[in-house]
């Protein structure tokens, strides 16, 4: 006859591994999940296109902008850059973009 099998001790550094390992898991889940929460956030946010200092004449629309230290750039859908200070928001500047030949 075979004797009973007898339940063995677990050691307890070994449950201590086994506890760190889980309680790791749930935390490295929980920052993946917490970073793709932010990303979804961060991208579905729309920021301004243009500052609110800005007022664009009638008729303009904007397809890009830049801004400098003192200015801000933006290019129009007429192929036209406007110029705008940074501080007060008034037009400095209109260049015309030229086709290069």
């Amino acid at each position: 006859m075979l004797p009973p099998e007898q339940e063995i001790e677990e050691p307890a550094q070994l449950r201590f591994l086994r506890r760190l390992v889980t309680v790791l898991t749930a935390v490295m889940i929980g920052g993946v999940l917490l970073i793709i929460v932010m990303l979804v956030i961060r991208l579905n946010d729309k920021p301004a296109l243009l500052p609110e200092i800005v007022v664009l004449p009638d008729g303009v629309e904007a397809k890009a902008v830049t801004q400098g230290e003192t200015w801000f750039a933006i290019v129009t859908q007429n192929d036209e850059i406007l110029i705008f200070d940074r501080f007060s928001g008034k037009l400095h500047q209109r260049i015309q973009i030229e086709p290069v030949e």
